[in-house]
């Protein structure tokens, strides 16, 4: 037996160990996994001597190719940066009204999931897609089975200022339905009503410096909302999944509410590992996100909780924005929210979770890879397994470069690590065993990615 690929000689990180080995790898699939002299003769081997090997990153919170004009990010030069980045996997989101300015008032949830899927052969990874539920009608809770049917088994919802922002009651009527199909929840959770009273106040007060921003969604604001929901998941029973979460305050929200160990589960991202509001006076809006960012205890609050496991995901929150909308504006509450990071999101967080604190390899592959794989129903994901996808990144632990903005693949031109120096860089992705990035560089064509239809995820393991 002759195979497609035999990757030689790396160091192999799963969810619990680094071992020396070598991967086999035949019609997009891992077929064995051992030293080098056990495995099949194959058409290409590459060394990785000296190198990690690890599963793709499996990033569960993606926006790409979004309306309205001021969002920049489109399928091929997002998921071009994700592959460079060693994203092989993401999960985007699909509107009701067929795109996020769901002005088609006759279109629903289906329609914009049709939209999402129609993009595969734009894009360089796999991804799936989250149901965005933004309408307070019978017609979107009637939507969730076939979304399911449809292979999108998770469902988000907004508590937040923005106008596709939906109610306690409806959130909790939507827990109900989600939880009757065995789905996934997920939640924007910022207390509206206090964001809104804060913001008002600073606009009184001519407070347009983006320094300011953070003081109108305060922590506080993040924890009262995440209290509220993970109390209606744990009475509706629904699985429930607390996406970005920001600071302290709002992760100890969570933590009582995970006994059980499976029903609430929540992620943080990497700029919140990594930055803090300082960072607006240097940078003014471009760091403008929702939550925002906090202080350097919250940074540390967020390796506490991955570290007890209250915290399971880190992911991007990947959002692309023309900067002239950014900084184009006189005051912070003009500029939209959202920042790019799928091409350096796994160099940034190597650098601050395994160089700078000492956490391991197998750390990182859990919550960039494994959890978020198991958490949303990708059994093909996430894994050196054999019989899964060969979804891989090689990784070289011990390269140093310094992250410039103006090389990012992304349609964004700016980037909120520039001029990080960082050891650890991306050297080959793979996804579904075609090399998608070579020494750093993207070699194949848009569409080598697909739309993955998930499983209903199995939350008792």
């Amino acid at each position: 037996m002759t195979v497609d690929t035999v990757i030689a000689g790396g160091r192999l990180v799963t969810p619990t160990d680094v071992v020396p080995g070598s991967i086999a790898v035949e019609d997009g699939t891992i077929v064995a996994v051992g030293g080098e002299g056990s495995l099949p003769e194959a058409d290409r081997r590459i060394d990785a001597s000296g190198r990690l090997v690890m599963p793709g990153v499996v990033d569960p919170h993606v926006h790409i190719d979004e309306v309205p004009e001021n969002r920049a990010g489109t399928m091929p030069a997002e998921t071009g940066a994700a592959a460079l980045g060693g994203m092989t996997t993401f999960v985007d989101f699909a509107w009701q009204g067929g795109d996020r300015a769901g002005t088609d008032e006759d279109a629903g949830l289906m329609a914009g999931i049709e939209h999402k899927r129609s993009k595969a052969d734009e894009s360089y990874v796999d991804y799936s897609l989250h149901g965005v539920l933004s309408r307070e009608t019978e017609a979107t809770l009637d939507a969730i089975p076939e979304a399911v049917e449809a292979g999108v088994t998770s469902f988000k919802m907004f508590m937040s200022t923005y106008p596709v922002g939906v109610s306690n009651g409806f959130v909790n009527r939507a827990f109900e339905r989600i939880a009757a199909e065995d789905a996934v929840a997920t939640m924007h959770t910022e207390d509206p009503s206090v964001c809104e009273h804060l913001a008002e106040r600073l606009k009184r007060e001519g407070k347009g410096d983006p320094r300011y921003y953070p003081d109108s969604r305060p922590d506080y604001a993040e924890a009262m909302a995440a209290d509220d929901v993970a109390r209606m998941a744990r009475e509706t029973g629904v699985n429930y999944y607390g996406i970005h979460t920001s600071c302290r305050q709002a992760a100890e929200a969570l933590a009582p509410f995970q006994e059980d160990g499976s029903k609430v589960r929540a992620e943080t991202c990497t700029h919140y590992t990594a930055l803090t509001r300082e960072i607006h006076e240097s940078r003014g809006n471009l760091p403008l996100i929702a939550p925002p960012l906090r202080t350097d205890d919250d940074v540390e609050a967020m390796f506490e909780y991955l570290r007890n496991g209250t915290l399971s995901v880190v992911s991007t929150d990947h959002s692309v924005y023309h900067r002239e909308y950014k900084e184009g504006v006189e005051n912070w509450w003009d500029s939209p929210f959202g920042a790019n990071s799928a091409q350096v999101s796994l160099p940034v967080f190597h650098e601050v979770a395994v160089n700078r604190r000492g956490f391991s390899y197998p750390f990182l592959v859990r919550v960039m890879s494994t959890n978020p794989a198991r958490t949303f129903g990708f059994p093909n994901k996430g894994t050196l397994e054999p019989g899964t996808d060969a979804d891989l990144v090689v990784f070289d632990p011990e390269e140093t470069w310094t992250i410039d903005e103006t090389e990012n693949e992304s349609n964004s031109t700016f980037s909120l690590y520039d001029g990080w120096e960082v050891t650890g860089a991306v050297e080959a992705t793979f996804v579904r065993g075609q090399q998608v990035v070579e020494d750093g560089e993207l070699v194949a064509e848009p569409g080598t990615g697909r739309f993955v239809e998930r499983d209903l995820p199995d939350w008792s393991e």
